[in-house]
């Protein structure tokens, strides 16, 4: 085999998105239809899956001259709660610290921004989406060590 056609393979091998199976290929199918929603609803989609060592945003996206952080999560059913009550202060935390190294990263002055919500009951085409702008606001007060 000829090098290129071999690097070539390799490469296309590497750029292939991942579908992952169990929770988290669950996970990636909700990302996908929020993704939806949110453009369907003016959202800007600016990054996927923006990660740093102190947390994940699911998106970051622009609306109406806001900048919005995006926390997607989805159930199957309500048996163990709504959706957006797995975000919890924890995550909140998390999801705040990374939409921090985000501002800074990208020398973001003065722009607006909120923390947004997409909550997903359900699967396929009878799934409740409901976005919640502004979710919830930072700072958060610290944890309690104990």
């Amino acid at each position: 085999m000829f090098p290129r056609v071999l690097l070539a393979r390799l490469l296309s091998v590497f750029q292939r998105k991942r579908h992952y199976k169990g929770l988290r290929g669950r996970g990636q199918a909700w990302e996908r239809v929020a993704k939806k929603r949110l453009e369907a609803e003016g959202y800007e989609i600016l990054e996927r899956n923006f990660v740093t060592n102190v947390g994940e945003i699911d998106f970051i996206a622009r609306e109406a001259g806001t900048l919005c952080f995006v926390e997607v999560k989805g159930r199957e059913s309500a048996a163990f709660g709504a959706p957006a009550e797995a975000v919890t202060m924890e995550k909140q935390r998390r999801i705040f610290r990374a939409a921090e190294s985000y501002l800074q990263r990208n020398r973001i002055g003065e722009t607006p921004c909120r923390f947004d919500v997409v909550s997903i009951l359900g699967s396929g085409k009878d799934a409740e989406i409901s976005i919640i702008r502004d979710a919830f606001r930072g700072p958060l007060p610290s944890r309690v060590r104990r």
